[in-house]
This record gives structure tokens, C-alpha cells and sequence, in this order.
């Protein structure tokens, strides 16, 4: 029977590929005329797990400039969030919309 070898290596050979961190993606709320104050404001602190006064923050971001920032992260959970939003607005019968883009 042949006996196989193992092929010799350097071990002091360094592997010099870096990995690049994930691109990040902010989720972005919209305004509407419709959705409560008081719904963006539960999102933001149970989707986005802001404190109140931050949630308070960026609702008025949001009511006054159109809109604001729920929150920065790798592209697929900025996606997921931002399903689960439309998922609970839809379900109240709210038009929130949040869409993502690059940080």
C-alpha cells in the first residue's frame, strides 16, 4: 500500500489577506402625514432599541426635516428592521416607510 505525505510547509509563512468590515447602511424613517407621533416613537425604542429621549429626538427629526436616522448597521439586519417596520405600520394601518443607504 502507498503511504501518503503530508507536504511540507513553512510555518512562519503569514497569511497577509485582510478582511475589509462590512459595509454599513443607515436605516432611514420618512415622514408621512399619517403615522402617529407616538408610533414612531415606539419603533424607534423597540425595533431600534432607542432610549426614550433619543426616540423623542429623532421623531421630531423626522416631523420636521422629513427625515432621520433610526440607526446604522451591516446591510442585512438594516433590511430586516426595516421590513419588521413596514410589517407593524402596515398592521396598525400606518404608511411608515424607512428605506437603507450607505453610511
Amino acid at each position: 500500500m502507498a503511504q501518503l505525505s503530508t507536504p511540507k510547509t513553512d510555518s512562519t509563512t503569514k497569511d497577509d489577506t485582510k478582511t475589509a468590515p462590512p459595509k454599513r447602511f443607515k436605516v432611514l424613517l420618512l415622514n408621512d402625514d399619517y403615522t402617529t407621533m407616538d408610533f414612531v416613537v415606539a419603533v424607534l425604542e423597540q425595533i431600534f432599541s432607542r432610549k426614550h429621549e433619543d426616540a423623542m429626538r429623532i421623531m421630531l427629526q423626522v416631523h420636521r426635516q422629513g427625515m432621520g436616522v433610526a440607526g446604522v448597521y451591516v446591510k442585512d439586519i438594516a433590511e430586516m428592521k426595516c421590513e419588521i417596520v413596514h410589517n407593524l405600520a402596515g398592521a396598525r394601518g400606518f404608511p411608515l416607510h424607512c428605506v437603507i443607504e450607505p453610511e
